[in-house]
């Protein structure tokens, strides 16, 4: 007969440990809650860093978008090298992150991979593969990096070439010789393009005609850009892309891009064959890889059994800064909706902590 399986009883558990997760984790023991008994922070991956540690060499702090400090210590008192600027972000972040957590003596559990939540005798029983945690309430800060997105088209499996996504890219002299189709009208794929073509031939795709913004990006234009996610999440609306509500900056580096020429985009193929890909009207471009920068999805699957979608694909949210389920009060996501940028996931981080502690009636 088997024996029963110990089950970890706590308030409160953060499952991520990106930005959006130690700031929620910071935020509850500034509340009172005793890291280890009043919450606990779970992480799959082995490492401080959340999905920074995965990022791709070339992705430097100048080329990253910014990295917002985290409440309490700014991030370049962490930072030695005097080049700051050109440090990989995989190296600097995991740093950040990692002196972080010992400064403020957050006890991150890892790793620990979390495989489903469900309702236990009115409580949230998290099962994941180092045990069972039975948990009153649940921060939420799994981010998307686990969910890339590809988009299904016909002939796909037929490709002869190479097909991967952002997250599978590591440098762009794996494509020496190769022609490259870029698909994709983000940052990221705009920043892939550059490294790219400089090595090789490329042909950059896109759904929509991409929209470059002049001028630098202001606190006020990401206002305006939160405050549009920020409305579809409260009508339980899936959260529309950062591009596709801020357009793409203007650089330096796309103004050089312009003067090479690579950024002369193509509609939409409609379907893959065995050599490239083929237009409506028949013509054809072949091609040897086929990199998907068509961005992530937020990595929610744990929570299915919960029952937290709408019929229309997103979950409803509310609360003061949109984090809270509206479905289910026990459960808030950070870093989801107006709240995946680092900033954003920092004052979602305190919200939620506030807001779920006054909820379940601990903390100050």
């Amino acid at each position: 007969m088997a024996r029963p399986q110990l089950v970890y009883k706590t308030g409160i558990a953060v499952i991520g440990a990106g930005q959006a997760g130690l700031s929620s984790a910071f935020h509850l023991k500034q509340l009172g809650l005793v890291p280890g008994h009043d919450f606990v922070v779970l992480d799959q991956s082995p490492q401080p860093g959340g999905a920074w540690q995965y990022r791709w060499p070339s992705l430097t702090l100048s080329t990253a978008n910014r990295i917002h400090d985290l409440p309490g210590l700014p991030f370049a008192e962490t930072v030695t090298d005097t080049r700051a600027e050109e440090v990989p972000a995989n190296s600097a972040v995991p740093q950040y992150f990692d002196v972080y957590e010992r400064k403020f003596g957050l006890l991150v559990y890892r790793p620990v991979k979390v495989i489903v939540v469900c309702e236990r005798e009115g409580h949230l029983r998290i099962e994941t593969d180092k045990g069972m945690f039975s948990v009153q309430g649940i921060i939420n800060a799994t981010g998307t990096w686990d969910k890339p997105y590809i988009p299904e088209y016909p002939g796909a499996s037929l490709f002869e070439g190479t097909q991967l996504h952002t997250r599978d890219y590591h440098t762009a002299a794996d494509f020496a010789g190769k022609h490259v189709l870029i698909v994709g009208g983000g940052i990221s794929a705009v920043q892939l393009l550059d490294e790219i073509s400089q090595v090789t031939e490329t042909t950059w795709v896109t759904r929509r005609p991409p929209v470059f913004e002049p001028g630098p990006f202001t606190p006020e234009r990401g206002r305006a850009a939160v405050a549009m996610v920020e409305e579809r999440v409260r009508q339980g609306l899936p959260p529309a892309s950062v591009v596709s509500v801020t357009g793409l900056p203007v650089t330096p580096t796309v103004e050089a891009m312009r003067k090479r020429g690579v950024l002369n985009r193509h509609p939409m193929f409609s379907e893959i064959i065995p050599s490239g890909v083929r237009w409506p009207d028949g013509r054809t471009l072949e091609a040897d890889v086929i990199l998907w920068c068509t961005g992530f999805r937020s990595s929610l699957d744990h929570l299915m059994p919960l029952m937290l979608r709408e019929a229309t694909g997103g979950i409803t949210m509310a609360g003061r800064l949109a984090t809270l389920v509206a479905k289910d009060p026990r459960i808030h996501l950070v870093g989801y909706g107006p709240s995946a940028s680092t900033i954003g996931a920092n004052r979602a981080g305190r919200a939620a902590a506030q807001e779920l502690t006054d909820y379940l009636g601990m903390g100050k």
